[in-house]
């Protein structure tokens, strides 16, 4: 691996920030990270702020345990826990993202009615989708947040070995082998989920079979490059505009 490798995978990491605010998955809240290739015991993510405005200088690099790697005292996410437990129990994920995105939410609180894969572009969620029960852990009295690694340890127990897990009020967290497909993984999740939504209002739902969402997520993934680099033009496309605006 070489610092080019390493320079490109950051600038990736402020581009998915970016399409993910871009695309509505992420708004003032929400994270992504990566693992570093080149020390799998360590992860890039950004400092605590805002996932629209993250600039290749606001990428830190975390260990295992969410500590910062180096001397940086800037404020860092509070829910960093999330990614450093994934990345710890989890050797098969190298992306995470964790998002409040307003149409899977829902699912994470009506348990009559799990979340399914209905898409043919979310094969990947897979037959069952696990929640998680922060009062499980952390009695009633809680934020809700993922602030400690006991609270990441359990979180991820209950994602087991699936693609994503909901939290119950909060959110979800998708996990993925490389940032792209998390990237792809979380707008999708997004999308399948108001889709699902808006067909339930109009009768029973025929959600895909268990070898269909085998072999869609199989093909689309495939093709992640596709997609990302349509959701990379147009997120630079904004930045630009945002920035020109300022400067008019």
């Amino acid at each position: 691996m070489n610092k080019n490798y390493i320079d490109s995978l950051i600038d990736d990491i402020v581009y998915a920030n970016w399409i993910l605010f871009n695309e509505g998955v992420l708004d003032a809240f929400g994270h992504i990270s990566a693992r570093n290739p080149e020390n799998r015991d360590t992860f890039f993510l950004a400092r605590n702020m805002a996932p629209g405005l993250v600039t290749r200088d606001d990428i830190l690099e975390f260990d295992l345990e969410g500590n910062v790697v180096g001397n940086d005292q800037r404020k860092v996410y509070l829910e960093r826990y999330i990614h450093s437990e994934i990345y710890k129990y989890r050797e098969d994920v190298d992306a995470i993202v964790h998002s409040h995105s307003k149409s899977v939410l829902p699912f994470s609180v009506v348990r009559s009615q799990p979340l399914r894969p209905m898409c043919h572009m979310s094969g990947f969620i897979g037959m069952q989708v696990p929640v998680f029960e922060i009062r499980e852990v952390a009695g009633e009295s809680t934020n809700m947040l993922i602030t400690n690694g006991n609270l990441g340890r359990s979180l991820t127990n209950v994602l087991g070995s699936h693609t994503l897990v909901l939290m119950r009020g909060h959110g979800s967290t998708v996990v993925a082998p490389s940032l792209k497909q998390a990237v792809y993984r979380a707008i999708y999740v997004e999308v399948n989920a108001q889709l699902q939504i808006d067909a339930s209002r109009l009768g029973p739902v025929e959600f895909l079979s268990k070898g269909e969402a085998l072999a869609t997520q199989e093909t689309n993934e495939g093709q992640v490059e596709r997609p990302w680099n349509l959701w990379k033009a147009i997120a630079i496309n904004a930045q630009k505009s945002w920035q020109s605006t300022e400067e008019g």
